[in-house]
């Protein structure tokens, strides 16, 4: 059996979301064609996103004002900048609690294979946003490309006078240390610090 036009269609724009493969699309589709109810609600929430949501004119994160939340509160501190990769990267820091700095967001890592360099990503506006900041925090993924666009920065920002760091390297809370792979224990050991009450 042939599923219609328009069924299939709809497999293959879900398809080429990150994290939906072939089978879940196609699970997606038939469900959303069920349930009518569902995708007029889809329908309505991806429309207010195509409207409504445009990134903020400061740092790239998500919003739906000139500024993200982030950026526009004055009540966090607007001497450190982390840097991240996506939307998502800065939702995982927030989350966390622990940061009360702003952010800056590249859109992306370094990936000359993919030919995606400085020019591709938000480099230059970070670069114009230096003035008062004592930090710049480069929470880049732990992969190659992330690894490269941390360095990358680091030697930009240095030329600057201006203070890089990178997020310590540690092991996940409540982990075995025989499941832990050995470059992410070895750079634990390496960046280990005092032990504190």
């Amino acid at each position: 059996m042939k599923y219609p036009n328009a069924l299939l269609q709809l497999v293959r724009s879900l398809a080429r979301l990150p994290g939906v493969g072939p089978k879940s699309a196609q699970k997606l589709a038939l469900y959303l064609a069920q349930h009518a109810e569902a995708a007029e609600t889809l329908e309505q929430a991806l429309r207010g996103v195509r409207e409504r949501v445009r990134p903020c004119v400061r740092c790239g994160n998500l919003a739906e004002a000139e500024l993200c939340p982030v950026c526009a509160d004055p009540g966090r501190d607007h001497g450190v900048i982390c840097v991240v990769e996506t939307p998502g990267d800065l939702l995982a820091i927030e989350k966390s609690g622990e940061y009360n700095g702003v952010y800056h967001v590249l859109g992306g890592a370094l990936n000359p294979l993919e030919g995606i360099g400085p020019e591709d990503l938000r480099v230059a506006e970070l670069l114009e946003r230096l003035e008062g900041v004592q930090e710049v925090i480069l929470a880049t993924s732990m992969t190659v490309e992330g690894e490269a666009t941390a360095g990358y920065l680091a030697e930009l920002l240095k030329a600057r006078g201006l203070r890089a760091t990178r997020p310590a390297y540690g092991l996940p809370v409540g982990g075995a240390l025989e499941y832990v792979d050995e470059v992410t224990l070895a750079r634990a050991l390496a960046h280990r610090r005092a032990f504190s009450e």
